[in-house]
Formats: structure tokens, sequence, C-alpha cells
């Protein structure tokens, strides 16, 4: 067996069992992939999968099994390759950072246009989706680290690194009735309007419908996106109060529309850069680390990810708006 079958494999198994879409990952034509899964197949002396016509239809058990050792087979190819770059001091390569639309909108702009001036060389690759689905992108292996926010815990897979933490923000049409009150908006005064946020506040688990829970409240969810642009679109016609992330906010927004703090009505989240565990790190991506939460030492990075040594605390991540802060002055001083 070779690794090519091995990366065309485990290609399969990613695309949903759809071979031309396989194809395609992998930049191989349809007929080249069937053909080394056939030769595979037939070295190992069982199916990896059942047919349906000329269709895949399910994993076999076997297949399971050669699948996962495949992942760790290719993982570890993948790892001998970026030691070998690193050590030859090598300046290109690729960093897939998957991440929500709001880190890529408004959070990561800085830090990747920073990166590409150090590493003009390095390709960066955004794949966007909601917090789940950035985690399933790295556990699967095709991230090379993830961007994600939570209101608790840090996430569970990899090795999690505080970046920044940020509060969420009422946005309202400037005559909007809420705009007359001389106090934070309770979270009363706000479950007496439609409100348009994030698709995560859907979920039970959200810190946002938690809070109104805990109140004795039930959020009218009017309108959820992905897309920060878009809660702050469906605010301008009309259609709810937005609750977004305060880092959202860009400076034309207040032409036609008010912020409201909500300083303690939702709990603080913090936004971590998550790496997968068992993968050797590019240089490049510890200097986007360095760039994205300058307070954490890029040693710690490299004994905790490389040897699991480090067992110290992670410095306390600074807030948003003491990062905006400081651009602003830099900007000032130019």
């Amino acid at each position: 067996m070779t690794l090519t079958q091995l990366r065309y494999l485990v290609a399969i198994a990613d695309s949903g069992l759809n071979i031309t879409v396989a194809a395609e990952r992998v930049h191989a034509t349809q007929p080249g992939v069937s053909k080394q899964l056939k030769q595979l197949e037939d070295e190992l002396g069982f199916r990896l999968f059942t047919r349906k016509g000329k269709s895949l239809d399910t994993v076999t058990v076997a297949g399971l099994q050669v699948i996962e050792r495949a992942r760790i087979i290719l993982g570890e190819a993948a790892n001998i390759r970026s030691l070998a770059a690193n050590l030859r001091n090598d300046a290109q390569g690729e960093l897939r950072i998957a991440t929500t639309h709001t880190q890529a909108r408004f959070a990561l702009p800085g830090s990747i246009a920073a990166l590409k001036r150090n590493y003009p060389q390095v390709n960066v690759h955004l794949l966007p989706g909601g917090d789940a689905e950035v985690l399933e992108l790295l556990d699967r292996g095709l991230a090379d680290l993830a961007v994600v926010s939570s209101a608790g815990a840090p996430p569970a897979a990899g090795l999690a690194l505080p970046a920044y933490r940020w509060d969420r923000v009422v946005l309202v049409p400037k005559d909007h009735p809420l705009t007359s009150l001389k106090h934070v908006p309770t979270l009363a005064e706000l479950a007496a309007y439609p409100l348009v946020t994030y698709e995560s506040s859907l979920k039970p688990e959200s810190s946002l419908r938690h809070a109104f829970v805990n109140a004795g409240l039930e959020p009218r969810l009017a309108i959820t996106a992905l897309d920060a642009d878009l809660i702050k679109t469906y605010v301008r016609v009309g259609l709810g109060v937005g609750v977004l992330a305060e880092m959202a906010l860009l400076a034309e927004d207040a032409a036609d529309l008010r912020v409201l703090a909500a300083d303690g009505l939702f709990p603080i989240c913090t936004t971590w850069i998550v790496l997968p565990r068992g993968r050797v790190l590019r240089d490049y991506a510890l200097e986007f680390i360095a760039l994205f939460a300058p307070q954490i030492d890029r040693r710690d990075v490299r004994r905790a990810f490389d040897h699991g040594d480090f067992a110290g605390e992670w410095p306390k991540p600074p807030r948003w708006r003491e990062l905006a802060d400081a651009k602003l002055r830099v900007v000032d001083e130019a």
C-alpha cells in the first residue's frame, strides 16, 4: 500500500463516500481514485466499502478500522514533512484556519496581514463555519488550527490557548424605543422584543439562552445567522433587536444604528486558539499565535504542544476593547 492510496481512502470517507467529490479534494481523477481503491482492497484481501450498483454505500467494519489507522499514518507523514520544513527554515507553506465568520471578518485580518508580511510565501486559507463545524474540521485534520469562542470552559478538543475576552452588545435602529432608556437594558426589556442574533443561540447550551432562562424569561429569536453582517442587515430593516459580539461593530455602523451596552447581562466570552494535539507545528503557525495572542509565550506553546510539559496557567487574556483602544492609540501616534 502507498500513502497515496491511504490519502484517497480518507478523502472518500470524508466526502460522504462520493468518489467524484473525493477526487476533486485530492486533485485526482475519479477513475484514478477508483483504481487505487480497488488495488488497496485487493492487497488487503477484503472490502473497505459495501457497494450499491456502481456507488459506494457504507463503510465496512474492517474499513472503519483501516480508515482510523490511515488517518494516524497520514498525520505522522505530515508531521515528518513539517519537521523537515522547520529544520530547513522553509518559509513557505499553507496555514489552514477554521473559524467563525465573526472572527474571520473582524478579529483575524490584522494578524493575518502581519503574518503575510513576515511570511509572504505562506498561503492562508480560512475555513468558515459554526463552532461545532470548525472543531470538526480540526479533528478531521482539515485545519491546522481553529479560532472559536465559548462562554464557559475551553473547547475540549486539542490544546486551547486563550486569545482575548469579549462582551455582547445590543444593536438597534436609532429610532428604536430602547434608545430612550437611561440605563443598560434589562433582560426583561430585551425579551419584550424579537431578537436577531447568532445561530448558536438556538442550541440548548447557549449562554445567551441560559441568561434569559435563568431570569425566568424566554427569548424570542426572530432571525438567527452565522454572519454578523447579516445580523446587522436584519436589524437595519426593523426585524428585531440585535445581540452580537462587540468586535463585530464598525465605525460606519454608527451612521444608522445605535449600540447599547449589555455589560453584565450575559457571560463574558473567550476566544480560543485551538491546536490539534499530536501534530508538528510549522514555525509560521507559532508566528500567527504570537501575533493574534501576543500575551502567550511561544516557547510555552512549543513545550505544551510538542512535549506536554507546560504545567503553568496561560496568561489572562485581554479584553477586546483594550485591544481596540491600543490599535486606535497606535493609529493616532502615527
